[in-house]
C-alpha cells in the first residue's frame, strides 16, 4: 500500500475511532404526575404504573417518574406544578381538576394528560371534547353529571327527600360545574337545592354542623373535600351523604356513582403512550367513560336507620356489607 493511500485510511479510520467511544445511549423520558393528596390518588398511581408497564415501559429501563402530592394542601399545587415544568418532563399527568388546573397555569407547551377531571371544558381546561386545543387532553370522567345523577338516587332512595344539600369546594373550579348540574337536577324532580361552599377540608366539621342544624334530607360531597371526615361527620349526624367518588363509600360514606376506574386509568396510560410516541395533545380527543358504578354501603345505611330498596340494590355494582 502507498504510504499516502495509508495515511488517508489511518486518517479515516481515526475520525470513525471517537463515534464509537462517545455513543450515548436514548434518553430515558420522564412523566410528570401531580395528584390531589386524597385516599384515591393511591389507587390510580398503582393502576397507572401497571397500565403503562402492560403497555411496554418499565420504570428505570425506559421510562422514569416524577410524582408530586399536595398531600391535602392544594395550596402548594401551584409550586409542585411548577417543579415538574423545571425538570423538564416529557408528559405531565393531572390526577382532578385542581392538579389540572395548577398544570396547566405552569406550562403551555409541556402535553398535559387529564385523568378524573370532571369537567374540562366548563373549568377551561380544554376547548371541546373532540378537539382539545393547546396541551391538553386526557380523560373526563363526566363529574357534574354523576353528581346530577346522585339526585335522582337520593329521590329512589328516600322518596319524602325535599330539600339536599350540594357540599362544594371552593377552592376548586370543578365546584362551579358540580354544583349547577346539581340545581339544575333537583328541581326536575321536587327536590330544593342548597349549595354550600366549604373552604376545603379545615370548614368541613361547621359545614355538617350547619347541615345537621338546617335538617337537610342529604347531601352530596364533591370529590375534592376528601372521603374519610365528610363520611365521618355524615355519620356523625345521621345525614345521607354520597359522593360520585367511590373512595368516599369505602370510607363509610352511603352511597357513590363513579367512573369504573380501571377503564379510565387504562385509557389514560394509552393516551399517555400516543404523547411519548409524538402525538399533539391538541390532535388526541378527550376520551369520556361508559362504564359506571354503583355502590352501596350497606352498613352505613343500617347505621343511619336507612332502608335501601330492593330495586336500588339489586342495581348495584358493589354492595359494602
Amino acid at each position: 500500500m502507498k504510504r499516502r493511500a495509508f495515511i488517508t485510511l489511518l486518517g479515516g479510520a481515526a475520525v470513525a475511532w471517537p463515534c464509537v467511544g462517545v455513543a450515548q445511549p436514548a434518553k430515558v423520558p420522564t412523566i410528570g404526575v401531580l395528584v390531589v393528596g386524597s385516599p384515591g390518588s393511591e389507587t390510580f398511581w398503582r393502576m397507572f404504573r401497571e397500565d403503562l408497564r402492560q403497555l411496554g415501559y418499565v420504570e428505570g429501563q425506559n421510562i422514569r417518574y416524577e410524582f408530586r402530592s399536595d398531600e391535602g394542601q392544594p395550596g402548594r399545587l401551584p409550586d409542585l406544578a411548577a417543579d415538574l415544568v423545571r425538570l423538564k418532563v416529557a408528559v405531565l399527568v393531572a390526577w382532578f381538576t385542581p392538579a389540572a388546573t395548577a398544570a396547566k397555569r405552569a406550562t403551555r407547551e409541556i402535553p398535559i394528560v387529564l385523568t378524573s377531571v370532571g369537567d374540562p371544558i366548563g373549568t377551561g381546561l380544554v376547548d371541546s371534547l373532540a378537539h382539545p386545543g393547546g396541551n391538553v387532553t386526557g380523560v373526563a370522567t363526566m363529574g357534574a353529571d354523576l353528581a346530577a345523577k346522585c339526585v335522582e338516587l337520593i329521590r329512589e332512595m328516600l322518596p319524602s327527600a325535599r330539600r339536599i344539600g350540594a357540599a362544594a369546594n371552593a377552592s376548586d373550579p370543578f365546584s362551579k360545574p358540580f354544583v349547577e348540574k346539581i340545581s339544575l337536577a333537583g328541581p326536575a324532580i321536587g327536590i330544593t337545592v342548597d349549595p354550600i361552599m366549604i373552604d376545603g377540608a379545615p370548614g368541613l366539621d361547621s359545614a355538617f354542623a350547619a347541615i345537621s342544624k338546617d335538617r337537610l334530607d342529604a347531601v352530596i360531597v364533591q370529590p375534592s373535600l376528601g372521603s374519610k371526615h365528610p363520611a365521618e361527620l355524615a355519620l356523625q349526624y345521621r345525614i345521607p351523604a354520597l359522593s360520585i367518588f367511590r373512595t368516599f363509600v369505602e370510607e363509610g360514606g352511603l352511597m357513590s356513582y363513579w367512573t369504573q376506574e380501571a377503564d379510565m386509568y387504562r385509557r389514560t396510560a394509552a393516551i399517555v403512550d400516543k404523547v411519548l410516541k409524538g402525538e399533539r395533545p391538541a390532535e388526541i380527543p378527550v376520551e369520556q367513560p361508559t362504564r359506571f358504578e354503583l355502590v352501596i354501603n350497606l352498613k352505613t345505611a343500617r347505621a343511619l336507620g336507612l332502608t335501601i330498596p330492593p330495586t336500588l340494590l339489586a342495581r348495584a355494582d358493589e354492595v359494602i356489607e
